[in-house]
């Protein structure tokens, strides 16, 4: 486990935010994730919300040169089987069930597994793990509840999701236990549909520049 905890940190500390993508059009996933690397952020998770997921991963994965893909919403083993044969790098899950935690231990490919109180981490550190995802983070207690879990859960880390915006992100990203946090904003719905990667490469080039 400690192999496939570093495997993953080391994805998630190439930058301080990780686009979280709901990809309606598998064609927009390439021009998308170039504009994103090109703005400086290379690791992206592309979420199992839409019927052109798959496809979007396996796209980035194979044609984005310097991308790290991973997905998102994994539910389920079978989810992230499909998701780890399209190409994803790391898996990143809501929450977290036994058959998710098997499923991963199964894997090469890391899991980021959601946790949202003290005793689900608990419980994931039990298994072994040593990162994991805060969510839904901004309505769970947001940045003040992840400062007073890192005393009492010191050397847990986490990449809280939900809710964050450009706005509220440095609120994380300067606590001792937040590694990075995911969030949308960097991807508006209507830029993606105008075709407008040069405004997305900007927004990912602010969000890269974003510091604790």
């Amino acid at each position: 486990m400690s192999e496939k905890n570093a495997r993953l940190l080391s994805v998630l500390k190439l930058q301080p935010v990780v686009p979280v993508l709901i990809v309606d059009d598998a064609a927009s996933a390439v021009p998308l994730a170039r504009a994103l690397v090109a703005g400086g952020l290379k690791a992206i998770e592309i979420t199992l919300r839409t019927p052109a997921a798959l496809e979007a991963i396996r796209a980035v994965a194979d044609e984005v040169e310097g991308a790290v893909a991973g997905a998102g919403t994994i539910l389920n083993a079978a989810q992230y089987e499909a998701a780890v044969e399209a190409g994803s790098q790391f898996v990143v899950s809501p929450g977290t069930t036994q058959e998710l935690i098997d499923a991963a231990a199964d894997s090469d490919v890391p899991l980021l597994p959601g946790a949202a109180t003290a005793s689900e981490a608990m419980g994931l550190r039990e298994e072994g793990y040593e990162v994991m995802k805060f969510f839904p983070a901004e309505q769970a207690g947001g940045a003040a509840y992840l400062k007073a879990l890192s005393s009492p859960l010191a050397g847990t880390l986490f990449c809280p999701t939900g809710g964050i915006s450009l706005a509220n992100a440095r609120d994380y990203l300067s606590l001792p236990n937040v590694v990075c946090v995911g969030g949308s904003w960097v991807a508006p719905k209507d830029l993606v549909a105008r075709g407008d990667w040069a405004g997305i490469t900007k927004l990912a080039a602010e969000a890269a520049a974003l510091k604790g």
